[in-house]
């Protein structure tokens, strides 16, 4: 026979829930307030959008902001640009952070602690920008997608990360009986560790992923080709235009030109909005396993 558990909840508890809720609620606000704003001037006339007319909700909708999108090849290159750069990178991050991951988590590697301690010294110290600018010139990366990808293909956090991951999650005694049974390293690495190593790999494909699809500073360092930039750098030029054109119009009185104002800052709007898209998509795939795997080391036992 089964005993229902009644827990008592007090008067200082039920505060405490308010408390919760209003500070919630209030950071959902901040959050989801700004980002509605931006959605609804996307989808909002012109005009209505440069005379500050938007607020929450789209005046006099329209889709052409997106259609001037689609029929931008600068646009549709930069994101083609971005997506390859994002696949490519993230499928690289993800195996180089989980192969040096596991060794290190497993106590047969001789001196693994050294080696960690080394990692965690490149996360004080680095060369600074003029040293890897030259590095990568040296390398002949300049200009080229592999100056975006190789620099910083691997972080050291993540490894840290990972490295928790394997230790806490994967017992000893399991390695040792796959040792037991013949199974070498690389066998037990691709038959044991990596099945069970699901929500480790969705937390670093969403960290480098998000890292690499929002960068822009490299590529406006190493790239000198238009047709080789990511979206993210064609959306820091349009919004540079569109400040630069604000303030050319406001000092010459220009009525005529109010007109493509009005057009580049409701197409800015669109291209943050198409920009963050991907990500959206992505991230309810991977969400059940961000949860957990983002939890990694909060619980020992």
């Amino acid at each position: 026979m089964t005993r229902k558990i009644h827990i008592r909840i007090t008067i200082g508890d039920k505060i405490f829930d308010l408390i919760n809720m209003i500070f919630l609620t209030f950071c959902l606000l901040v959050v989801f307030l700004p980002l509605l704003n931006i959605v609804s001037q996307s989808f909002s006339d012109p005009p209505s959008v440069l005379a500050g007319k938007v607020i929450f909700l789209p005046v006099k909708p329209t889709l052409a902001s997106y259609e001037r999108i689609i029929s931008n090849s600068v646009i549709i290159s930069g994101f083609a640009n971005s997506v390859l750069i994002s696949v490519l990178g993230t499928l690289l991050s993800v195996s180089l952070t989980i192969m040096a991951a596991y060794p290190l988590a497993r106590n047969t590697l001789v001196g693994r602690n050294a080696i960690m301690w080394y990692f965690v010294f490149t996360m004080l110290f680095n060369g600074g920008l003029i040293p890897t600018y030259l590095v990568v010139r040296s390398l002949g990366m300049i200009d080229k997608y592999a100056a975006l990808i190789i620099p910083n293909a691997l972080s050291v956090w993540n490894i840290v990360i990972a490295r928790t991951f394997f230790i806490n999650t994967i017992p000893n005694e399991l390695y040792e009986a796959a040792t037991i049974d013949g199974s070498s390293d690389i066998r037990t690495f691709i038959q044991i560790a990596l099945p069970v190593s699901k929500p480790i790999l969705a937390v670093m494909t969403l960290f480098y992923a998000v890292g690499i699809w929002n960068s822009y500073f490299d590529s406006m360092i190493y790239l000198k080709s238009q047709e080789k930039y990511p979206l993210q750098l064609v959306l820091r030029n349009i919004l540079i235009s569109s400040q630069l054109q604000s303030q050319i119009i406001e000092s010459s009185g220009g009525a005529d030109q109010s007109q493509s104002l009005a057009i580049a800052e409701a197409l800015k709007y669109a291209v943050i909005v198409f920009s963050s898209l991907p990500l959206m998509i992505l991230y309810p795939f991977i969400q059940k396993y961000f949860v957990q795997g983002i939890m990694i080391g909060a619980i020992k036992g």
